[in-house]
């Protein structure tokens, strides 16, 4: 059976410092196992080092058995892949080659190349991809379509891969990789896009799989129903919590204690050491007897330091949000049969000042066209939609890409907003942003992406936050600090979301389905009995 062994491992981005060291744990078989850090610590990377795409520093990792990756960014962007090109990521990379040289041959074809040459390679192609199972793969990607997408394989596998949601891209990549023959697989924020049903359906695939497992999440509900091993990557390396995420908060923090016991132990016993020889040193001025005492002694305290002092607890990240609003009219919005043809029925509804409302619903529902529409995009809409005077609205983007930023150095864009480079930094600071301040927005991971989306949220003093996915890229403390700020915000929220433990700080919802009407559901327990429905 497949399992993950990793011994001593290190990275470093070429010419630049250290990513991360030291990295050692195991993924026992048919384990399903949870990598936990603070967004930039390097998880993805790790995971690329495993599969062998990037090359370590120092160290080595094992995979027994055949493997497989989904990367973090599938189910992003506008994807110019075909679904079947799509679906080709998560073959085995035997099969991906021959699929590869199928549709490179296939288009050579039909722009005209010589049939004698083209025709050649796509016979062997085909050859290839026949001999090594490539047809019994299209029936899984063919069952894999028709349950996610509602339409077989020969249908869907041509289009762009781009006219699906992301959330059914990421399905779709899923179904195909637990029902390859791939005995290890790495999973990069697999749960990213998915709605709630979709989630509970990937929760159980992992509970039930026999492969060996290695997946990277920030959802917390995700973590405590999938995984039965916590790797932590944060310090000088990794650590491995043996149980599950719901009893890991609590381990952490044994561990923090038991590290600075045990620093504080050894800065006593140095402490103590150093002064022996300082005493023994001073009586050899006046007896000899005393000198090789003191050499003894300087020996021991020498022998007691040469490895340096046991790692010290990590400190924890201290993301500090400070979204103040501000007040407005009582009616923040009133939606008067509003309508988006082809995506959302008609819906009358008022959000009122101070309110938490959740958009639910499956993925392609047309939530985050509502969600922009609300926030004066120019989005083709019936009926009518009324703000309330002295609302000032500010949306958090799903992908957090925001083209008027993408040619912008980091702090430009703060200071523009705050007038003052000082509070810039400070405001950087705060969201731990400060090494990314003369970087070019473009390079910064989704994680920073989402932090900074925040900031600005922040330091332009918005009133009315309308959030697309806000905790999708954050790793678990951002949430918490994002969801902690709203609690206090004086002003109005209004929020897609498929994250269950940001759902749950949120007063009604509103149902969003594929198909019928709008409906008002009153609190989080009735939500999730719905999407769970």
């Amino acid at each position: 059976m497949g399992h993950i062994a990793v011994t001593g491992l290190a990275y470093a981005h070429p010419g630049g410092d250290p990513l991360f060291e030291e990295v050692t744990f195991k993924v026992a078989p048919g384990q399903t196992a949870g990598l936990v850090g603070v967004n930039g610590v390097g998880k993805s990377t790790l995971l690329r080092v495993i599969a062998g795409e990037l090359q370590a520093e120092a160290g080595e990792s094992g995979v027994g058995g055949r493997l497989a990756r989904m990367p973090q960014d599938v189910g992003t962007g506008d994807d110019a892949r075909t679904v079947r090109e799509l679906l080709l990521v998560a073959a085995p990379s035997s099969l991906r080659d021959a699929g590869e040289r199928m549709a490179g041959a296939e288009q050579a074809l039909a722009a005209g190349e010589a049939p004698e040459v083209a025709g050649v390679a796509l016979g062997e192609a085909i050859a290839d991809w026949s001999e090594l199972g490539g047809y019994e793969l299209e029936a899984r990607w063919d069952e894999a379509c028709r349950r996610v997408v509602r339409a077989g394989l020969d249908e869907v596998g041509p289009r762009p891969a781009g006219t699906l949601s992301g959330g059914e891209r990421k399905q779709l990549v899923l179904a195909a990789l637990l029902a390859s023959d791939a005995d290890v697989l790495l999973l990069d924020e697999p749960d990213n896009f998915l709605d709630i049903p979709a989630k509970r359906e990937l929760e159980r695939a992992l509970a039930g799989t026999p492969k060996t497992v290695l997946l990277i999440s920030h959802d917390r509900a995700v973590l405590r129903a999938a995984v039965g091993a916590v790797v932590t990557l944060e310090g000088r390396g990794a650590w491995t919590h043996p149980g599950s995420y719901a009893t890991y908060r609590e381990a952490r923090e044994a561990r923090q204690r038991k590290l600075g016991d045990a620093l504080q132990r050894w800065r006593d016993e140095e402490r103590r050491l150093r002064e022996l020889v300082r005493k023994f040193k001073e009586r050899a001025k006046y007896s000899s007897d005393w000198a090789k005492k003191a050499d003894a002694m300087e020996t021991r305290w020498k022998r007691f330091t040469a490895d340096g002092p046991p790692p010290a607890p990590v400190g924890d990240r201290q993301i500090k949000v400070r979204l103040r609003g501000g007040d407005s009219a009582r009616r923040v919005l009133a939606l008067r049969h509003l309508a988006i043809p082809g995506l959302v029925a008609p819906v009358d509804d008022e959000v009122h000042f101070g309110e938490r409302v959740g958009l639910v619903g499956p993925n392609g529902s047309g939530k985050s066209h509502l969600l922009r529409l609300l926030a004066g995009e120019d989005v083709a809409h019936e009926g009518e939609l009324l703000v309330g005077p002295r609302v000032s609205p500010g949306l958090f983007t799903q992908l957090n890409v925001r083209p008027d930023l993408m040619d912008r150095v980091v702090l430009d864009a703060v200071q523009e907003r705050t007038g003052n480079r000082e509070q810039a930094m400070q405001g950087l600071a705060r969201y731990d942003l400060q090494t990314a301040a003369h970087r070019p927005y473009r390079t910064l991971s989704g994680g920073q992406r989402a932090r900074l989306e925040v900031l600005l949220l922040e330091i332009e003093g918005h009133n009315l936050l309308l959030l697309d996915e806000p905790t999708d890229n954050l790793d678990v403390e951002s949430c918490e600090a994002l969801e902690a700020a709203l609690e206090e915000f004086e002003g109005t929220v209004v929020a897609v979301s498929h994250d269950r433990a940001f759902l749950e700080r949120l007063d009604r919802f509103l149902l969003v389905p594929h198909a019928g009407p709008v409906r008002a559901l009153p609190d989080p327990r009735a939500a999730l009995e719905a999407l769970g429905a």
